[in-house]
Parts: C-alpha cells; structure tokens; sequence
C-alpha cells in the first residue's frame, strides 16, 4: 500500500507563485511515475506534470512554460513550482504516484489552489 500526501495549496493572486508538495510513503519500492493532476468545478481531472525515475517530464498544455516539476527519488517526493499563475488555473491538485506495468495508482486527497483577478 502506498500513501500520498500534498501540501502547498493557497490563495495566491493572479501573475503569483506557489510550491506544491507531494510525499509519498509505504511500499515506496513500488512507485514509477509520480506528477500532478488538476480538477476544477465542473471540469474533467487533468494532467498537470508529470515525472519518470529517470527525470523524463511532462506537461500539459495549459501549464506549459509556466509550471515546473522536480522530484526526489530517494525520499519519494515531488514538487511542483508553479508561476505566472492565472485565475484559469483555480483548481484542486492532485499528486500521482504509481507503477503502469502493475496497473497500480495511488492518490493523494487533494489541495486547493486559489487565484484571484
């Protein structure tokens, strides 16, 4: 079982930055890939970033340019700098972290992030 805990989550005002934080923990020897998902009111989860144990990254286009993703194999984190921060960006984050050749995904509950115009 893997657990995954995000933190960094706030009101920030349009053109601002945040960091988010990801840990995960339990049978770590498990996790592959681990990233950033998106979800606001009435929208459909969407990727964000994402990160490989070899460093191979991903954006979605909407954050492109704009948000960074950086991870600590070792102690199982991953951050998420995020810039230049827009009120389209409003949403609860979610950290990812998991193995896709055991078919195994695991969630963290979420945080809110806040941009104000």
């Amino acid at each position: 079982q893997v657990q995954v805990v995000e933190s960094g989550g706030g009101l920030v005002q349009a053109g601002g930055s945040l960091r988010l934080s990801c840990v995960a923990s339990g049978s770590i020897y498990i996790i592959r890939d681990m990233g950033w998902y998106r979800q606001a009111p009435g929208k459909q989860r969407e990727l964000v970033a994402a990160v490989t144990r070899g460093g191979r990254a991903n954006y979605g286009d909407s954050v492109w340019g704009r948000f960074t993703i950086s991870r600590d194999n070792a102690r199982n984190t991953v951050w998420l700098q995020m810039n230049s921060l827009k009120p389209e960006d409003t949403a609860v984050y979610y950290c990812y972290a998991g193995n896709s050749g055991l078919a195994l995904d695991y969630w963290g509950q979420g945080t809110q992030v806040t941009v104000s115009s």
